[in-house]
């Protein structure tokens, strides 16, 4: 890196085409887009089939999430992500995301996350703890597996 891209940082881009899909559940496929590992920062998007749900978990920082298609939700609130929605998770806030049964389309979320991920238990404790740096590694695994190149997914320690 020259002085110049120090003084003078450029946007970068990569078309959604060049970030694979990644099944690493039997319902939910991942992208993983960006990683910032000295921020915490980690910006990935998801797909899940109607009735999927994730285990109870905390974020220790603030998570953004934009919803593409389908419907999802948190079991302890009462309102739905739809396509267009904006989400804004404020850090230590617990949530079990679902999507209904009934959906009639595959839920395609962005989520733009800073911290962890803290899954809990049924009595609340921390069952293990996912960042952006386990994230991303769990990407490149399914995508080996699957035989898939692994992506340019922009990468800072």
């Amino acid at each position: 890196m020259s002085i110049n891209d120090l003084l003078h940082p450029s946007a970068e881009h990569i078309g959604d085409d060049e970030f694979p899909w990644a099944r690493v559940g039997p319902d939910i496929e991942l992208k993983v887009l960006q990683v910032r590992v000295s921020e915490g920062l980690w910006v990935i998007r998801n797909r899940f089939a109607p009735g999927v749900e994730v285990a109870p978990h905390r974020h220790t920082g603030q998570v953004f999430g934009i919803t593409y298609s389908g419907r999802w939700g948190y079991k302890e609130n009462d309102f739905f992500n739809t396509a267009g929605s904006y989400l804004f998770e404020p850090a230590n806030s617990v949530h079990t995301l679902y999507t209904p049964e009934d959906n009639t389309e595959i839920t395609d979320v962005l989520f733009v996350i800073y911290g962890a991920n803290l899954n809990l238990d049924a009595d609340g404790n921390v069952e293990s703890v996912t960042d952006g740096s386990a994230v991303l590694q769990g990407y490149y695994q399914a995508l080996e597996a699957m035989g898939i190149a692994r992506p340019p997914v922009l990468v800072e320690d």
